[in-house]
């Protein structure tokens, strides 16, 4: 089996200090990831040192994401869409205040 290929790693820190950090890895098309894909999206809120929202597909769960305490199946499409998908979260847990 190839190694991973890092296709994009993007992170950053908005203007109220949540991280964001993306990473997508090209992969050989296999059992553990028929898409060829593999990723991992966290967001962690300001003040704050695990992930508030986390994207991955990790073996053996598959495409999942973790949204604070909660761990939910994810129906992957496209990269283009998980990013989309992620964003629109994390802007969302975001914008909230504790």
């Amino acid at each position: 089996m190839a190694r991973a290929r890092l296709l994009r790693h993007w992170k950053w820190t908005d203007e109220r200090g949540n991280l964001f950090e993306i990473l997508l890895w090209q992969v050989d098309l296999n059992v553990r990831y028929p898409e060829g894909v593999r990723y991992r999206l966290a967001f962690i809120r300001s003040g704050e040192e695990t992930p508030t929202l986390l994207y991955d597909n990790h073996h053996p769960k598959g495409h999942h994401r973790h949204i604070e305490e909660r761990e939910e199946p994810y129906l992957f499409t496209t990269a283009a869409q998980l990013i989309a998908d992620f964003m629109a979260e994390a802007n969302r847990l975001g914008g909230e205040t504790r």
